[in-house]
């Protein structure tokens, strides 16, 4: 985005009773592509604020019934974090600097060029924007921990959540294909949840970290042990196999009959125990590959597999990754006690740009790692550091942030940043020229 291009979706609030100048700012902010609305009394102009308001406000300080300083204080009280921006006479500017220390974005001294206005407007409305965000975000992420935890607002998302609420209650044995790290067991978790089995024991079994010496015992129990088996633990509940892949040969062939007869035998006993359970199980890898390379009984998958779901990896819905990542990292903030970060830039471009091969795990890694100060790129109301900038210096910081954030994430690559940036070939290389980035130094075997 240019300094004369706002954010889509966002527009100014221009304030001003003088008819001729109010007519000619709005034909320049509309020239530099940025939605307008103007106003020749502040009182109309308030009745159009709310607290989400999808944009900021320009006014003039002279004006009668009531003047931009309290205008400005009025937008304040129905939202803090509208940006304001005052135009000022020679006579004013004493009164617009005690303006900007009590929290008012910038002002322009009259006479200005309607650029600088327009530069100004740009930045303030790029902060709104990310203030927009981070509320969506923190608002979504909030609304994801009741109803829904299967966080995600992508089409594949919400089909999977509406699938899984219809599945847990037909109480069947279900099949979950994924990733490591896509969330297979809040899957099964949740099959438990929303069935009829809820407040009955769900009982999951880690097959890969099982040790083949004493997985016998630990699953099926011992006649003359004083420990119940973990299948019959799960008895009346849910019994949830987790990477069913990794499970040995020999078990195999044991839980088939767990799994066709619905019955399971103590080592060292002659008395089967009847069961009423369901089972989920949970695959990492294609297990009608396993079978074919002779890794899995196709016995054993014909019976597991009366549903299978899948459980997508985030490169195939990368839309919700944001919202996943406030999700944890508001967690995270309540978890180490600290507030929680405002998302900028830098964070921002990482989540958009990264492949994320370690699927939801990495995510919420990567925001622990955030929460905690340690992976930079983030900023807490409550820091000194940030506290010290201005907005229009804070603005600055996150775009440069984000170019330099970008440009690491594609190695130097102009074409691949231009298309996660979405601006101008021109207006990029202004910016770099402005923030001093070396394009250079981004890119791999540079001399």
């Amino acid at each position: 985005m240019s300094e004369s291009e706002a954010p889509n979706d966002l527009r100014v609030l221009l304030v001003d009773d003088d008819t001729v100048l109010r007519q000619a700012l709005a034909q320049s902010f509309e020239l530099a592509g940025i939605d307008v609305e103007a106003h020749g009394d502040p009182l109309t102009a308030l009745n159009a604020i709310t607290p989400d308001f999808p944009g900021m406000v320009v006014s003039d300080i002279r004006m009668p019934g009531i003047d931009g300083i309290e205008l400005a204080r009025r937008v304040a009280a129905i939202d803090s974090e509208i940006p304001v921006i005052l135009m000022t006479g020679h006579g004013d500017v004493p009164m617009a600097v005690a303006a900007l220390k009590q929290g008012v974005f910038d002002f322009v001294a009259k006479p200005f060029a309607a650029d600088h206005l327009i530069a100004s407007a740009g930045r303030a409305l790029e902060m709104r924007r990310l203030v927009l965000d981070n509320r969506r975000l923190r608002h979504a992420a909030e609304e994801a921990q009741g109803a829904y935890p299967l966080i995600g607002e992508t089409p594949v998302m919400m089909r999977l959540r509406e699938t899984v609420r219809q599945v847990a209650q037909a109480d069947v044995d279900v099949l979950v294909e994924g990733e490591t790290g896509t969330g297979k067991e809040l899957v099964a978790l949740l099959l438990h949840r929303w069935s009829a089995r809820r407040t009955r024991p769900f009982v999951a079994v880690d097959c890969a970290a099982l040790p083949e010496a004493i997985a016998e015992d630990e699953l099926f129990g011992h006649a003359h042990g004083r420990t119940t088996g973990r299948i019959a633990a799960a008895n009346r509940g849910t019994l949830f196999l987790d990477e069913v892949d990794s499970m040995a040969p020999a078990l195999q062939g044991r839980m088939l009959r767990v799994v066709e007869e619905r019955e399971v035998r103590a080592i060292g006993s002659e008395d089967p125990q009847l069961l009423d359970l369901r089972i989920v199980a949970a695959a990492k890898s294609d297990l009608v590959r396993a079978v074919e390379e002779g890794r899995f009984r196709a016995d054993l998958l014909y019976r597991l597999d009366a549903v299978r779901l899948r459980v997508p990896p985030l490169r195939e819905r990368r839309a919700d990754v944001p919202l996943l990542f406030a999700h944890f990292l508001r967690e995270a903030a309540e978890r180490f006690g600290r507030p929680v970060p405002m998302i900028d830039g830098q964070v921002q471009a990482r989540l958009l740009s990264h492949d994320w091969p370690g699927n939801v795990r990495e995510v919420r890694n990567y925001a622990n790692r955030v929460a905690l100060g340690l992976a930079g790129g983030a900023v807490s109301e409550g820091q000194e550091d940030g506290n010290s900038l201005s907005l229009p210096e804070r603005v600055e910081r996150f775009e440069g942030a984000t170019i330099r954030a970008v440009l690491e994430e594609v190695a130097g690559d102009v074409r691949a940043a231009l298309a996660i940036l979405a601006i101008p070939r021109k207006t990029f290389y202004d910016k770099v020229a402005r923030h001093g980035i070396d394009l250079n130094a981004y890119r791999p075997n540079r001399s």
